[in-house]
């Protein structure tokens, strides 16, 4: 059992216990001065105000310089043992601090970098400070063996060996359009109905339009009246009643000025992973940025 100590009965000086360890090594007052960048007889009055408060005699005087005498002898060693473990402690304590401190650079759609993303970012702050984030929003996949990013937010599950993921939730997107707009389709009583709405639509619509075409949305080249490689752009123009847009019903449904188009179809579902190379195995920072966002995001 670790016996406690009575630290009212300790009495001692780390300043001249450095003073005493540093001309025991030294050999002399003014190269032990010079180590420490101090004034010699700064430093002699901490070696002599030491030998008073042990009340032994740490070193005689040879020629120019000092010897330890035999107590000397005796407490050098303990004092170095005293000066490895504060320069252990002082490494330990900068080491986590450089582990936390740096740069995370997060790859997102620019969707989820304007809207998922912001709140988690803002908790992580206050959690973690020392921490800066770098956002890459675009719709492209970043290149995380490359390098191009460290931790990135994807709708599919990497096959990379060399890259850790976690599969965060099985998301929806519907159809949203404002309030206005979706009346000026009804009635909307199902997918059918559909056919006759404008739909802002991604820059790539021929796999979107497919796959909406196999959830018996029956919608076609002619509905995608806007197109745009900017998911943010897409909402915003849905939010200006210029067509419906398929978003993230997280998304959707947290913005109090669009609707569902369709409030009982099916969703079309979708995965969000989050993924990062295996460095954050070895890394505090980007382990912790990684496994914050995976309980904010899930």
């Amino acid at each position: 059992m670790h016996k406690r100590m009575d630290w009212r009965s300790v009495k001692f000086d780390w300043n001249r216990a450095r003073a005493f360890l540093i001309t025991a090594e030294e050999g002399s007052l003014s190269a032990a001065a010079r180590a420490l960048g101090m004034a010699q007889p700064t430093l002699g009055r901490q070696v002599d105000a030491l030998e008073q408060e042990l009340g032994v005699v740490l070193f005689e005087r040879f020629g120019r310089g000092l010897q330890l005498t035999p107590a000397g002898h005796d407490l050098v060693a303990h004092v170095r043992e005293m000066a490895d473990a504060a320069s252990r402690f002082s490494m330990s304590a900068y080491a986590q601090n450089e582990a936390m401190a740096g740069n995370v650079t997060i790859s997102a759609s620019d969707l989820y970098a304007g809207t998922l993303l912001p709140p988690s970012l803002q908790e992580g702050r206050q959690a973690e400070p020392r921490i800066t984030v770098e956002i890459i929003s675009d719709n492209s996949t970043a290149d995380l063996m490359r390098r191009e990013a460290d931790i990135a937010i994807r709708n599919f599950r990497p096959t990379e060996p060399d890259l850790v993921a976690r599969r965060l939730r099985e998301a929806a997107a519907r159809f949203y359009g404002t309030p206005d707009y979706i009346a000026s389709l009804a009635p909307l009583r199902g997918p059918a109905d559909l056919a006759k709405a404008d739909i802002v639509g991604p820059q790539e619509f021929e796999t979107f339009l497919g796959a909406l075409n196999q959830l018996g949305i029956p919608v076609s080249k002619a509905n995608i009246r806007l197109s745009c490689s900017s998911y943010m752009a897409m909402w915003a123009m849905a939010k200006l009643g210029l067509g419906l847009a398929m978003i993230d019903e997280r998304v959707g449904d947290a913005d109090p000025a669009m609707a569902r188009a369709l409030k009982d179809h099916a969703a079309f579902a979708f995965p969000v992973w989050l993924v990062a190379h295996r460095e954050i195995h070895h890394s505090r920072r980007l382990r912790f940025v990684f496994d914050f966002l995976a309980e904010r995001l899930r």
